[in-house]
């Protein structure tokens, strides 16, 4: 692969992950809070699901930020997952999504919609949203 090849793809990854990143940390924002435990899913989940090195995480949450506070809506976040996630790796987002909005263990109203959203946003069916929540549930358990 060259050069310039190599950079394209480095590229790609940073935005694919930023774009996940925005998702979670929206997540972890809707109620109004963002609590520890919903910070800490969220650095777990880039980590250990995504394979994003520690180091880079402060730098990669802070881009993240950045791009949510500039961002009107979740519309191209999304529309860069569709274009660059197979649907199994957009229903691991949904599912990760879930977590981060249950680790607290409630769900209140405007988490439910934004994750109704979220899901028609990446394509996904109603089957397919409730099979990521009680995924999500299950693994909060174990």
């Amino acid at each position: 692969m060259g050069d310039s090849a190599q950079a394209e793809t480095v590229e790609n990854q940073d935005d694919t992950h930023i774009a996940l990143c925005v998702l979670l940390i929206e997540a972890a924002h809707i109620d109004g809070e963002c609590s520890d435990d919903e910070m800490a899913h969220v650095i777990d989940t880039l980590t250990n699901k995504c394979g994003i090195l520690k180091e880079d995480i402060d730098e990669l949450i802070e881009k993240a930020y950045q791009k949510r506070k500039d961002a009107i809506d979740l519309f191209a976040f999304t529309r860069y997952l569709n274009q660059n996630y197979s649907k199994e790796e957009k229903l691991k987002v949904m599912e990760s999504v879930w977590r981060v909005i249950h680790i607290d263990g409630r769900l209140e109203g405007h988490e439910d919609q934004f994750a109704h959203k979220l899901a028609n946003l990446l394509r996904l069916t109603h089957k397919e949203l409730i099979d990521a929540k009680i995924s999500a549930r299950k693994q909060l358990k174990t």
